[in-house]
Parts: structure tokens; sequence; C-alpha cells
């Protein structure tokens, strides 16, 4: 048996303040005498970034080196688990590295042609939709990634990506292969075909409406509304105002009620995870940063710290969360979160797979 960790604390979510041991890489709550006092604090499920892109800069696929860094950086913010939400890289091999968070890839981007950020997406037709879904059902770790809306520059504005015939079939194909699809969408017109042919998970969401979120509540569809890059909205509607009025205006619209939408969605019951969308224009280690924007969105802070740990680990099927005999995945910070989620940039220790790390 290797040499056993203790820490000691309020675990989370429930709080009860407890010694836990780390015995072998996984958590035990029987005392073990000769263990090392590591840190006491506020013990919390690591921290989840369910909407990331290790493996991705603004101009596409970066090489191994890069993601190294990426992955390194989000894990030092107390990130533990990655929905890699598309990358045009293959980022496979960070599986075989325990120094580097766990990670669910969601293959790469499905698009439209000329209808998504260059080099990021497989841009195809509605038509081969369902070919290229199972592609990336097989290839990556249980997600696939469509490209749901983008800005089509015959209407000068957010337009559908798919057909309601080509999404009804690739969720039937994602299914059927075990995944689960999610999609980014900014504006109104494509969650009605999206959210109704049985998509798992809508990204961003800043289109929605009351009628579609009763919907996503009754077909348990959930929401990362990605907060931080929601900010953004103003410089990307200024930066194709001259070529495109009818798009910056709409995401003015947008940006302008983006809190009292994403807050609709949260009290009417629809499940919202933290994602920063890191890797593209906002750089990685942002998640303490996130949590604070959904509670500035009006999550209640217990509420937007589970977006971030113990909920989304749960909806990603890790249903460990500091159980007894669990893998040792938690972060330790020295004062109650819940109380000041301010404290969530600044964790103490950082536990991966029963080790410290940082």
């Amino acid at each position: 048996m290797s040499s056993a960790l203790r820490f000691r604390g309020p675990v989370l979510p429930d709080g009860e303040s407890r010694d836990l041991y780390v015995v072998d890489g996984r958590v035990s709550y029987e005392p073990v005498a000769s263990a090392e006092l590591v840190a006491e604090g506020w013990i919390v499920p690591g921290l989840v970034d369910a909407h990331c892109h290790v493996g991705l800069d603004p101009d596409g696929a970066v090489p191994e080196d890069v993601q190294e860094k990426q992955a390194l950086t989000d894990r030092d913010a107390g990130t533990l688990l990655i929905r890699d939400c598309g990358s045009a890289a293959d980022t496979s091999w960070i599986h075989e590295r325990d120094d580097l968070p766990r990670l669910i890839r969601a293959g790469r981007h499905i698009a439209r042609p000329r209808r998504y950020i260059r080099n990021y997406a497989h841009e195809i037709e509605p038509e081969d939709l369902p070919a290229y879904v199972a592609q990336e059902a097989e290839r990556g770790d249980g997600w696939v990634k469509l490209v749901g809306d983008w800005i089509e520059r015959d209407a000068g504005d957010l337009t559908p990506s798919w057909t309601r015939e080509s999404l009804d079939a690739a969720m039937r194909v994602a299914h059927e292969h075990g995944a689960r699809v999610t999609a980014h969408v900014f504006g109104e017109h494509a969650l009605p075909d999206l959210i109704g042919s049985g998509i798992d998970c809508i990204e961003h969401g800043t289109g929605l409406s009351e009628d579609l979120i009763d919907t996503m509540v009754r077909n348990g569809v959930a929401l990362v509304p990605t907060a931080k890059q929601l900010g953004n909205f103003p410089s990307y509607a200024e930066a194709g105002r001259e070529r495109f009025p009818k798009y910056a205006d709409h995401m003015m619209s947008l940006f302008e009620r983006r809190k009292t939408t994403i807050r609709s969605a949260y009290e009417a019951g629809v499940a919202i995870y933290a994602g920063t969308d890191a890797g593209g224009v906002l750089p990685h280690g942002l998640i303490g940063d996130e949590v604070l924007e959904l509670a500035d969105y009006g999550l209640s802070p217990h509420d937007a710290l589970g977006a971030a740990s113990w909920r989304a680990r749960t909806w990603l099927g890790l249903d460990d969360n500091l159980a007894e005999g669990t893998t040792a995945d938690f972060v330790v910070f020295d004062r109650d979160p819940r109380e000041d989620l301010g404290v969530l940039k600044s964790p103490s220790r950082i536990v991966l797979r029963g080790t410290v790390v940082a």
C-alpha cells in the first residue's frame, strides 16, 4: 500500500466536516493513523469545464505541445474533467496522461460549408449529416458537436444550418452509437428543430423562448450557456456590422437579453452546466470566472458551483463525487466557495487521480 494522504474539512456538496483520506489513489473515510495531513479547507469534487476546446486556437488545430499547455492551464485552475466540445486536433493521447485532466471528446465540429470558423469543422451538406455524426460518434468519447446556426451571407444574418429531416436522422444515428449530441446555437430559428429532433444539449442558447425552455425541461435537454463567451457578442456584432448590419443588430439584441434568457431557463428547471468556451478567442483556465458569471446571471452560488462540479460530473457519467472508494479527484479551498465564489480562482490544493498536482 502506498502512503496515505489526509485532508480535513467540509466535503461538498453536503458540507459535512470530515477527514478524507487518499489511499492508493482512492477516497476513504476510514482513519489511517500514519496518513500525512496535506491540507485543511473546503473540499470540492473536481471542477468541470463542460464546453472547452483543447487542441484549438483561433486558426484551427494546434500541435501536441500546445495542447498539453492548454490542458495543464485548465488543470491548474482546478478543472479536472473537460468535455472537449469540438476540436480539429486529435487529442486522444491525453487519455494516456495521468497528470492531465480527464477528457471527454466530442470529435470535430460538423458545420455547413463556409458557415463556421475556418479550419475548425467538417463542412458538409445536410444529406451527409447522419454519416458524419456516425463517424464522429465512433471517434469521440460519447458526444458529437453540431454547428446549429451561423451567419449566412445571402440572408445577412444567423440562419439554421440543417433541415429537420437531416437532424432527425442524425439524432437517431448518434443515439444508436451510444453518443449524445450538442449544438452551437446563438439565434432563435435553429432551436425548434434541434430540440424537436431529440438533441441532448444546447450550447449558448441566447435565442431560447419560454415554450422552448419548457420543452427542454420535459425532454431533459441540458444548457451550457458559456456566459463569459456571451460577453463577446458586442465585438462580434461590430466586426460584422459593415457587411451584415442585420446580423449585427440581431447579435446585440441577443446580448442585451442574454441574462434574462438564461435566468428564465434556470428558473424553469433546465439543467445548466458551466463551460468556458476556451480554445477559440478565450484563454484556458477560466472556470472560476465562468462560475462567477453564472451567479451573476441568477444561479444561486450553490447551483453555480454544482454546475461546475458535482452535478456536472454526474451528468458526464462520473458519478463519483468523493464517495467511499472512488477515484480521488478534488480541489481544496481555504474558504467556503458557496459563500465566496471568488475563491475558486485560488485553489489551495488540487488532487487528480489521487496525486497532489498543484
